[in-house]
Order: C-alpha cells, then structure tokens, then sequence
C-alpha cells in the first residue's frame, strides 16, 4: 500500500493510521451524498466530545463493511489480537465461555474503529465491572412502515407514561425508522428486573393503545401495528449507542434530541446525518437527564397501581 493510500491522524497520545481515506464506504446517487472513510473519520473525530461519555466503560458490538454498503457486513463481538494494546478490552462470560468485547474510551479508539470500517457501535447497557447492572433502559420504538407520525405518538404517550412513573427519559433517532426512548438507572437492578418492568410498561401501553401498539415479537402477528420493543433490555443485548452512524444511504446518525423536537414537522428517523449532527450534539438535547439515574421501586410500585386500577 503506498504511501498515498495511508493518512495518519493524531489523536491523544496516539497516532492512527487511516487505510485508504478516499475509500467510498457511502455511495451517492437517488438523493443520497457519497461519504468515504475519510470523511467517516473526520466525523467520528468531530463527534468525540459528545460520544465518548456514551461508550466508555461499555462493551460494544462492531457492525463493520469493509467494503462499504455495497459489500458484505459483518458484526464483531471479540476484539482481534492485532488490534493495538492501548485499546481497552473487556471479558465477559457468555453459554460455554467469555467474550472479550471493545471498549471505546477515548477519541483514538474511535478513530481505529473508524479506520476498520465500524460504521456503527452496538452498545451494552451496562459497563465493565457491572456487566450484570445495567445503568439504561431501552424502548425501541419500531414502525411497521414508513409511517413517523405513528412513532411520534408513539413517543409521546410513552414519555407521558414514564412521567406519570417519574421516570426521566430521553429521545433519540435511530437513523434507521424508528425511535429508542432511554431511561437512566441507578445500576443498582439486573437485567431480570429491568426487562421486566420495560416489559409491563408496553403492556400498560398496549392495553390502552391496541389498535395503534403492540408487544407482538412476531411480525406476521402485529399487523399494522407499531411495536414496542423491549428486548435490548437483557444480558448481552446491545442498543445503537447514541451519534453512531447507521449504515443506510446518505451516513444517517442515531441522533439525541429533545421532547420539544419531537413536534418538528421535518423530522424523521434520519433526520440528521454525518453532516449536521455535530451542530445537532453542540445543542446538549440530553442536558442534565442521564445523570438522574433512578431506582426501580418507586416507578414498579406505581406501575402496579396503574395496572390494578
């Protein structure tokens, strides 16, 4: 490989070297612009400040397209021996051994991944150290179609929900078709006991919502239905981690934005791409909300009354 074909970009107190910058990962065409991995790096290293607090400490699952869109995809669990010693590894136990997962905690690690052509990082909802505790909920919010304004009511009866529960939430798109709503935990729950209360709170949903909601994990059962889905909220599930890049056309990102936002008459899943999410971050949509982790009794307690009422 020539020289030509390796940019070398600084970053801390390491050097990454970015293999073939001119790369096209994103092809253009039907609306959509064309992005090369050197324009996935400059992104990732844009985009940094904003993300890093969101991966440190987690294990993570690599979508990686060596080839860009057009080629094959494949997801990585366990990080490869070549991969540079400074780069923080975590191991945990899986059915009949350990994973030795990724973790992102600094703008270098980003920009190796970036240069591995990770388009997107899966993340964890728990960290090292309390892989069994996770810190996050998920709801991921899945259209049958291409209908949004079905996931914009969607998120707003599930906010009001949470509310009534006094449960902080947060919103993000998923550059994909839908929404994932987040709610910050005090880590102090397994994974058993977050699931299980996602799993009543879509139930309460879908019970005063049948028509519109539904918890069916079979699609051939949901009809035309939006389903709520609360499944990442288990051991070793992953959730696309907040300003990662989807890889869809056009480098759409999986963008934090506020409740006010929802009511945007633009917005959409991909709403924001590798070209305006940055602006997007610089705006803190998420201020003050995931450092107000809470504890499950309260909101179960409440729940139950809801549920019994």
């Amino acid at each position: 490989m020539s020289s030509d074909d390796v940019r070398t970009v600084r970053a801390g107190k390491h050097t990454v070297e970015v293999h073939r910058p001119d790369k096209v990962l994103f092809p253009g065409g039907a609306g959509a612009k064309e992005y090369t991995k050197g324009d996935l790096v400059a992104y990732y290293r844009s985009v940094a400040p904003f993300m890093l607090p969101h991966l440190r400490g987690r294990p993570l699952m690599l979508e990686r397209h060596p080839d860009g869109l057009a080629g094959p995809r494949f997801m990585q669990k366990n990080t490869p021996d070549s991969y540079p010693e400074w780069i923080h590894r975590v191991e945990v136990t899986k059915e009949g051994g350990t994973v030795c997962h990724t973790v992102c905690d600094d703008t270098a690690t980003l920009l190796y991944l970036a240069d591995q052509a990770s388009l997107t990082l899966h993340r964890w909802l728990s960290r090292a150290g309390s892989v069994e505790r996770p810190d996050r909920m998920v709801f991921d919010l899945d259209p049958s179609g291409d209908d949004f304004d079905a996931v914009r009511e969607a998120a707003r009866l599930l906010g009001e929900l949470l509310d009534t529960l006094r449960l902080p939430s947060a919103l993000m798109t998923t550059g994909s078709r839908g929404l994932h709503v987040i709610v910050p935990l005090d880590g102090r729950h397994d994974f058993d006991e977050v699931r299980a209360l996602a799993k009543d709170v879509a139930d309460t949903l879908v019970a005063g919502h049948p028509e519109q909601l539904t918890t069916a994990a079979r699609k051939k059962d949901r009809g035309d239905r939006l389903y709520l889905d609360v499944q990442r909220n288990g051991y070793a599930q992953t959730a696309v981690a907040p300003y990662t890049v989807r890889a869809k056309p056009g480098a759409p990102v999986a963008t934090p934005m506020s409740w006010a936002q929802l009511d945007d008459p633009g917005l959409d899943a991909r709403r924001w791409t590798v070209a305006d999410a940055v602006e997007q971050a610089r705006t803190d949509p998420w201020a003050g909300i995931l450092s107000r982790g809470r504890a499950l009794g309260p909101a179960r307690r409440r729940l139950n009354a809801l549920m019994s009422s």
